[in-house]
């Protein structure tokens, strides 16, 4: 069995994008559970819209016996059960075979590469060379290995902890990748200057009221200069990422240019030089700084 998700609104325009869209198949014992998160939100819209068609076939499509069981007791003993490579063989090459599934094959568990905004990003390219990928979500003490050797082509960890299955993991990878997606986000910048877009979290956001119980948003935000608003949130990702995850930016590092925003709105990470102010460099207008409040040698 499986279930198509992507929602259609009957025009014929509709129907040819729904079957043009890129697929993500998900093979699954909990169908349900797919279905509900991609009827949702940014992925329910993106689904609706024809940017992507998410399809969840049920693993126990293909076992056999009353209980139609996929899972087995491991070899040489020990807790728990394993995914038989009979079922979990025959549910996902039946799809590959009549063209509902694509390759590759991306396994969802605790001994796959780390997925990241890097690898969503890569996804999303592969979506689009491509025409999509499949995602296959463990259960109990995971696949018989010879799965892994001989049917999956990767796999993918979201994290270093302890599911009851991978249709969450699915979920995560599967809306990660959509947001990247020409046309999905509303706004043509949203997806590019989200967290880890760009190696770094994102810089602090704020609505109305400009005062809230005393707490007031930062003046830059209400200036009317979107070029300078530019730069205090770059200075401020700079500054919330090494806060948060110096991990990334240990990696990412810190240009020139994103080191002059820091000196400009006086933000100090430790290891970060700021550069010479210009105008003390050239010799040129007063001899003060740019902005006020902080003091440093050139």
């Amino acid at each position: 069995m499986s279930a198509k998700i992507a929602v259609n609104a009957g025009a014929g325009g509709d129907d040819h994008r729904a079957r043009t869209a890129p697929r993500v198949s998900i093979f699954t014992l909990f169908p349900e559970l797919i279905e509900t998160h991609a009827r949702t939100s940014v992925l329910g819209r993106a689904t609706k819209d024809g940017h992507i068609d998410v399809v969840a076939h049920d693993l126990r499509s293909h076992a056999v016996g009353v209980h139609q069981a996929v899972d087995d007791a491991p070899f040489g003993g020990g807790a728990g059960m394993v995914l038989a490579p009979g079922p979990v063989f025959a549910a996902i090459e039946s799809r590959l075979d009549d063209g509902s599934a694509r390759r590759p094959v991306i396994a969802l568990g605790p001994k796959g590469r780390r997925f990241d905004q890097r690898v969503a990003q890569e996804l999303a390219d592969l979506m689009l060379r491509s025409g999509g990928f499949s995602l296959v979500c463990g259960r109990y003490e995971g696949f018989d290995h010879r799965i892994h050797e001989h049917l999956f082509d990767d796999e993918l960890s979201i994290g270093d902890f302890v599911l009851g299955g991978g249709e969450v993991a699915a979920m995560a990878v599967v809306e990660a990748v959509t947001r990247l997606l020409p046309g999905v986000m509303g706004n043509g910048t949203s997806a590019t200057e989200e967290s880890f877009s760009a190696g770094l979290l994102e810089y602090p956001q704020y609505t109305r009221p400009a005062v809230f119980r005393g707490w007031e948003v930062p003046e830059v935000l209400r200036g009317g200069d979107h070029a300078k608003v530019a730069r205090w949130r770059l200075a401020m990702a700079i500054a919330v990422t090494h806060e948060q995850r110096p991990d990334l930016l240990a990696v990412r590092g810190v240009s020139t240019e994103e080191a002059a925003a820091l000196r400009e709105f006086r933000v100090v990470v430790p290891g970060v030089q700021w550069p010479p102010d210009r105008a003390r460099r050239e010799n040129r207008g007063p001899q003060r700084d740019v902005v006020q409040g902080a003091a440093e040698s050139d």
